[in-house]
């Protein structure tokens, strides 16, 4: 985003009565502190939203808003600009208004360098509007068809040139310019669509490579059966792999340059009956945390997560399958509690956004360096705020227990359904159930879920049917059936979506804060879990199936999306 002119923006929102001159100098200091924007931070703390932000700046900068959604764009004038320089700039070219003037719209309207450029490029005078990161998705977005084409053709053409090439040693085509070319496009090209891993799947009689965009499969491109083991030798190179290895999983991982960025890919091999699968997981190392209300967090499950983290000791706990965005949560909640008093320090597998001020340790246990044995050399390390990466076993629960006992927070993850059965689980790895219920102050279960492209959404008045299967939800849950919306929404698909109706993800959430009634069941001999689920209904905390029909009638995401991943 432009630069926003802190003093004018604080003189701006003082006069509007949004905020007093001491509140927003903290915040201005604490964006400082963690190298973000001062708008940013305002909007994260719930003082602006984004819509006031772009309004203030096009008016502190004078020009116009691009609203591509609205305005559209000329396809024919976008293709002007190429495709790698309209990224970097951060530039899309919308619209001829006449023989010498172009409407482009830019991330940074006062970048006069990439003015002068377009002026002699286009052989016209530009007239620069200010783009939100939507704009410029939904111009990115148009040049993805021709790029998919492109990608499919290069792949097709790199595979011809590998069958005509002869090796007698798997190293040897691991290296061959051919197959070095389609890994290397099977890596840009997942990025450029922000995949989250690339699945490559030997079949009886070719290859098939499917994309998990927004956590779905995708089928991206069939290839011929004979570059399959080329293809596994390059990745196993690449993530220094035994090459010879054929019976065993492996996994590794390594560094990928992708233009100006990175891009950190966690590679797993398995054998199976027609050949090694290869899953590469893709981590973009230059990503920031999101805020709290970015993740989608209701005001009340957000007031509650601060009221905890707000305590001088205890364990938080996020939850829930692998890839539902549990990591992402506790980055978020780390850079709250990322303050100049506070040592932080972290045991992760992997790292997945690098905080300035915050100490981070890669596990490794090649070198000893494992969850458990990480932790002991992090108590230490005089530490106020501890990050685990993942509770595994019963070794790395007792540890934290007692971190958490002498005056430490402890943040991790943990694998169960929901958020009371996390109680459950530490119990099963036979922590002590009056330690456990000393320590344990909150644990949050989530899910993640596509939001509908804002592009394309649609209202539309849902189908008996469609009622009928949300009220059985609802009573398996206890639930008032009032819940039902009349109104639900979805995306007709369009470019910026490329046609699914879907773009972005967001989390479902429900929170189980332990208080003293949850202390006393949990140290219970008696111990029962339905006797937490039942507390947990009678404080009025929202289940996760309850927080997702609330954003269905948001318009935030659909009913097929809540039922796929929190259906009872």
């Amino acid at each position: 985003m432009i630069h926003v002119p802190s003093d004018k923006l604080k003189e701006s929102l003082i006069e509007q009565g949004l905020i007093d001159a001491a509140s927003f100098d903290e915040l201005a200091g604490e964006a400082s502190r963690m190298n973000q924007d001062v708008g940013d931070v305002l909007v994260s703390k719930r003082y602006i939203t984004y819509d006031y932000l772009y309004n203030f700046l096009a008016s502190y900068y004078g020009v116009e808003r691009a609203n591509l959604n609205i305005r559209g764009i000329d396809e024919k004038i976008l293709k002007e600009i190429d495709e790698k320089f309209a990224k970097e700039r951060r530039v899309v070219a919308f619209l001829k208004d006449s023989e010498e003037t172009v409407c482009v719209a830019m991330e940074d309207p006062t970048d006069l360098s990439t003015i002068e450029f377009l002026e002699k490029k286009l052989s016209a005078r530009i007239i620069p509007f200010l783009a939100t990161q939507q704009d410029l998705a939904l111009g990115f977005s148009m040049y993805s068809h021709e790029l998919t084409e492109d990608f499919k053709q290069i792949i097709e053409k790199r595979i011809n040139l590998s069958l005509q090439q002869k090796f007698d040693k798997e190293e040897e085509a691991a290296r061959q310019i051919p197959i070095v070319e389609i890994v290397d496009n099977l890596i840009s090209h997942a990025t450029y669509l922000n995949a989250s891993d690339i699945h490559i799947e030997a079949m009886q009689d070719d290859v098939m490579v499917r994309f998990r965009i927004d956590g779905i499969l995708h089928e991206i491109i069939s290839m011929p059966k004979q570059v399959h083991p080329a293809i596994v030798a390059r990745v196993k190179l690449l993530a220094s792999l035994k090459i010879d290895e054929h019976q065993k999983p492996q996994d590794g991982r390594f560094r990928f340059s992708l233009g100006q960025g990175v891009v950190d890919v966690r590679v797993s091999l398995i054998p199976t009956l027609y050949g090694e699968k290869i899953v590469m997981r893709l981590l973009t190392s230059s990503q920031r945390p999101l805020s709290l209300n970015e993740l989608g967090l209701s005001e009340e499950t957000e007031r509650i997560i601060r009221d905890n983290i707000k305590k001088t000791y205890g364990i938080i706990l996020v939850t829930g399958p692998t890839g539902s965005g549990k990591t992402t949560t506790l980055y978020s909640i780390l850079n709250i509690l990322n303050r100049p008093e506070v040592n932080i320090v972290t045991i992760e597998d992997p790292i997945e956004y690098n905080i300035k001020y915050i100490n981070q340790t890669q596990i490794n246990p090649l070198a000893g360096i494992t969850f458990a044995s990480g932790l002991r050399s992090i108590l230490r390390q005089d530490p106020n705020i501890i990050m685990v990466g993942e509770i595994r076993d019963e070794e790395t629960a007792e540890i934290s227990v007692q971190a958490a006992l002498t005056g430490h927070i402890v943040l991790s993850s943990i694998h169960t359904n929901d958020a009371p059965s996390t109680i459950a689980r530490l119990l099963d790895m036979h922590i002590q159930p009056f330690l456990l219920a000393a320590v344990i102050n909150m644990a949050i279960a989530q899910r993640l879920v596509r939001k509908i492209c804002l592009d394309c959404i649609e209202s539309y008045v849902p189908t008996e049917e469609e009622k009928g299967t949300l009220r059985d939800q609802l009573k398996i849950l206890g639930l008032s059936e009032t819940l039902v919306p009349n109104t639900m929404y979805r995306g007709k698909g369009c470019k910026a979506c490329n046609g699914v109706g879907y773009r972005g993800r967001m989390g479902i959430y429900e929170v189980f804060e332990v208080g003293d009634e949850a202390r006393k069941i949990i140290s219970s001999p008696n111990f029962s879990l339905s006797q937490l689920v039942e507390l947990n209904k009678k404080k009025g905390y929202a289940t996760m199936f309850e927080d997702g029909v609330r954003k269905i009638a948001l318009g935030l995401t659909t009913l097929e999306e809540v039922l796929r991943v929190a259906r009872e």
